[in-house]
C-alpha cells in the first residue's frame, strides 16, 4: 500500500508527544542574537518582511515544517502529513523589547515564548524575530517540537535557514502542493498490516543481521550485556534534591558564553575530553548550588543525563529523533577538580565499556513496535532516573547569515524533564561556546546564582589545568 501522503513517527518520536503535559512542554529551544547590519529598516528596526520572504523561499528544504500531526485510530500513534491550510503568518512572528532592550528584557521574554505550548493542531514550530535589542542587534527565538528535531539535526537546520555568506538575494522556492490528507480507514488498515508483517520484518531483519555480523554470538552477548546496563539505571533511585519536584507553569532562561579555544587548551592541558570538562565544570557548579540549598553534597547519590547522537553520517540532515544516552552520577563529594575529573573519566570510560547507550539505543528501538502506554515507559526506562539534564551538541565552526547579518550568539534551551527543575544545554559555534540554561521558576528561582557558579567552577577547573583563559569581558563575544 503506498504511503506518499505521510509518514509515521517512530517510538522514539511519539513518546516526546505523550509525555508532554500542561506544566511541561516538549520543544526544544534556542535564543539567536544577530548583527542588525543590512536588516536594519530607516526607522531602526528589523527588516521583518525580508526575513519572511527568506524563510518561505527555503521550506520546502524542512518538509515537516508543513506538516501537522493526525492520530491513526484505534491504535492512537502519529503520522505527518501536509497541512493544505498551512499560514506563514502564524509561525513567524514579530515583537519588540521596551526600551533599553537588554540582554535581562530578552531572557524574560525567551522564559516566557518557551513556557507557551505549540498548538497542536498546526506544524509544530514557531519563529519570535525580536527587535530592539542595544548595540544594533536583534534576535530569534525558534521552537521547534521535540518530536521533529534532536539536537543535531536542530543544528542541521539551523544552518539550512541561515547562509554561509551575506548574500541578500531571495530565490522564490517552488510551489506548495500539499498531498492530500490520509484517511482514517487508509491509516487503519495500512496500520493492521503493519503488524501482521512485523513477523517477517523481525525474521528478515535478523537474516540482515547475520549477513552484516562476523561473529553472531559475541554480538548477542554485547548486545545483551548493553541492555542489562541500561535496565540497571532503574534498580536505584538518584537523590531528592531542591530542583527535583513537580514542575510549575513558569520558566526562567540564563545564558553564558565562553571561548571555545579556552576550552580545548583545558582539555589538552588536562588530557581529557572536552565532554570531560565540561561535566567537570557541571560538578564544581552542582556542588557549590546544593551547598548554597543547605544540602550535603557528599551524601547525594546525583545523576545527569547527556544525550548522545547515534546518528550515523547517511542521516545527517534528516528530521527525527536518532539519540541515545548516558547515566552519570557526578563525583560531588569531591571539592578538588582534579579528582572529580578524574572519576568522571573513569566513569565515561565504564560507560563505553558497558555500551550503555547502546542499551538504551536498543530498548528505544524495540519502542517502534510497543502501544503508546509502553512507548512511555520504554523512553523511560531508556533514559533512567536522573536530577538534571547536560546536553553539549558540535555546531558549525563558521559564522552563519540571515540575510548579510551575522548571527554573534546561539542559545540553546533543553526541554525539561518530569521532576527535572534545571535542565544545561550547549552548542558551540564559531569559535565560541554558549551555554543555555533553562529552570523551573519555583525549583530553581536563584538560576543567575547557578550560572555565576559554573563561570566560577569554569575559573577553577582552568586553573587547575594551568591555563590562562580569555577575561571575563572579553568571554562574551557580540554580547552587552
Amino acid at each position: 500500500m503506498a504511503k506518499y501522503n505521510y509518514d509515521r513517527l517512530s517510538g522514539q518520536d511519539t513518546s516526546f508527544l505523550l509525555w508532554e503535559t500542561p506544566n511541561l512542554h516538549m520543544h526544544v529551544a534556542s535564543t539567536q542574537i544577530f548583527e542588525l547590519g543590512p536588516m536594519k529598516t530607516p526607522e531602526g528596526g528589523v527588516d521583518f518582511e525580508a526575513f519572511k520572504a527568506f524563510t518561505a523561499s527555503i521550506l520546502h528544504l524542512i518538509p515537516r515544517y508543513r506538516q501537522k500531526l493526525k492520530w491513526i485510530p484505534i491504535e492512537q500513534r502519529p503520522v505527518w502529513f501536509d497541512d493544505a491550510d498551512f499560514e506563514l503568518d502564524y509561525h513567524i512572528r514579530h515583537t519588540s523589547l521596551p526600551k533599553p532592550g537588554s540582554d535581562a528584557q530578552l531572557k524574560k521574554l525567551s522564559a516566557r515564548i518557551m513556557a507557551q505550548q505549540l498548538d497542536r493542531t498546526r506544524p509544530l514550530w514557531e519563529m519570535w524575530v525580536v527587535e530592539g535589542l542595544t548595540g544594533d542587534r536583534f534576535a530569534v527565538i525558534s521552537k521547534i517540537h521535540h518530536c521533529m528535531i534532536d539536537g543535531s539535526s536542530g543544528v542541521d537546520i539551523s544552518q539550512i535557514l541561515m547562509r554561509t555568506n551575506r548574500d541578500r538575494e531571495i530565490e522564490p522556492g517552488p510551489e506548495f502542493i500539499p498531498r492530500p490528507e490520509p484517511e482514517d480507514r487508509e491509516l487503519i488498515a495500512d496500520s493492521a498490516s503493519l503488524y501482521l508483517r512485523g513477523p517477517l520484518r523481525a525474521l528478515r531483519g535478523m537474516r540482515e543481521f547475520r549477513k552484516e555480523t562476523e561473529n553472531l554470538q559475541d554480538e548477542i552477548m554485547l548486545r545483551t550485556r548493553a541492555i542489562r546496563a541500561a535496565l540497571a539505571n532503574q534498580a536505584s533511585s538518584a537523590s531528592k534534591t531542591p530542583i527535583n519536584g513537580e514542575l510549575g507553569p513558569h520558566r526562567l532562561f540564563d545564558w553564558w558564553t565562553v571561548s571555545l579555544d579556552d576550552i580545548k587548551a583545558i582539555r589538552h592541558g588536562l588530557g581529557c575530553t572536552v565532554n570531560d570538562v565540561v561535566l567537570t565544570i557541571v560538578t564544581g557548579a552542582f556542588r557549590d548550588y546544593l551547598t548554597h540549598r543547605r544540602l550535603r553534597p557528599e551524601e547525594l547519590d546525583f545523576r545527569i543525563q547527556a544525550p548522545v547522537s547515534v546518528r550515523s553520517d547517511d542521516e545527517r540532515g534528516k528530521m527525527g529523533n536518532r539519540v541515545s544516552g548516558w547515566l552519570v552520577r557526578l563525583p560531588l563529594d569531591e571539592e578538588d577538580p582534579l579528582m572529580q575529573l578524574e572519576r568522571i573519566h573513569e566513569t565515561t570510560r565504564e560507560l563505553k565499556e558497558s555500551h550503555q547507550a547502546l542499551g538504551a539505543e536498543l530498548i528505544l528501538e524495540v519502542m517502534n513496535r510497543m502501544p503508546n502506554g509502553l512507548v512511555s515507559l520504554g523512553a523511560q526506562a531508556a533514559a533512567g532516573t536522573m536530577n538534571s539534564v547536560v546536553t553539549n551538541v558540535p555546531g558549525p565552526q563558521f559564522p552563519l547569515y540571515m540575510l548579510g547579518s551575522e548571527m554573534v550568539a546561539m542559545y540553546p534551551q533543553v526541554p525539561l524533564l518530569a521532576g527535572v527543575g534545571l535542565g544545561i544545554a550547549l552548542v558551540s559555534y564559531n569559535g565560541q561556546v554558549c551555554w543555555g540554561f533553562n529552570a523551573d521558576l519555583g525549583l530553581v528561582p536563584d538560576l543567575s546564582t547557578f550560572v555565576e557558579m559554573i563561570i566560577a567552577s569554569f575559573e577553577r577547573v582552568a586553573a587547575a589545568a594551568e591555563v590562562k583563559v580569555s577575561p571575563p569581558e572579553l568571554r562574551a563575544s557580540g554580547i552587552q
